[in-house]
């Protein structure tokens, strides 16, 4: 089963984060100063997930891999994977709460869970929020 989403995926030590929100919300923006700080890019704008073997994956929607659009700039390529195992769902245009909710909100796609957390992606700290959040909720090693 498959899901193609409105989102950016980035992969940050094999690990794929979803950005998710409306057009707008700073998806391309985050991805972009994550992808600065060692992230790779898997997708942007168009990013299909995929249910295999009870874990979700993200990979490029066709004709855009590679791609991302940084406005003021335009669309610009970069170095990407093919393909990421999701961990963790960002939702860029929810309220963000003090404190997170134990265990974390999911998202279903693809008929699979995916922990959900919300940041503000405009946050100067956002990038490291991310990275920490990985680690926190044991996503990666």
């Amino acid at each position: 089963m498959s899901e193609t989403l409105h989102a950016t995926c980035v992969a940050i030590r094999g690990r794929g984060l979803l950005l998710t929100g409306a057009s707008g919300s700073g998806k391309s923006d985050l991805a972009l100063r994550l992808i600065d700080r060692g992230a790779m890019l898997v997708g942007d704008d168009g990013v299909i997930v995929e249910a295999r073997g009870g874990q979700l994956f993200a990979r490029s929607g066709p004709h855009i891999e590679g791609r991302i659009e940084v406005r003021g700039l335009g669309i610009v390529a970069l170095p990407y994977v093919e393909e990421a195992p999701l961990g963790l769902c960002i939702a860029l245009d929810q309220p963000v709460p003090r404190m997170p909710d134990e265990p974390l909100p999911v998202r279903i796609i693809a008929g699979l869970p995916l922990p959900v957390l919300a940041l503000d992606p405009f946050e100067s700290s956002a990038p490291v929020k991310v990275e920490k959040a990985l680690l926190l909720y044991g996503l990666t090693a």
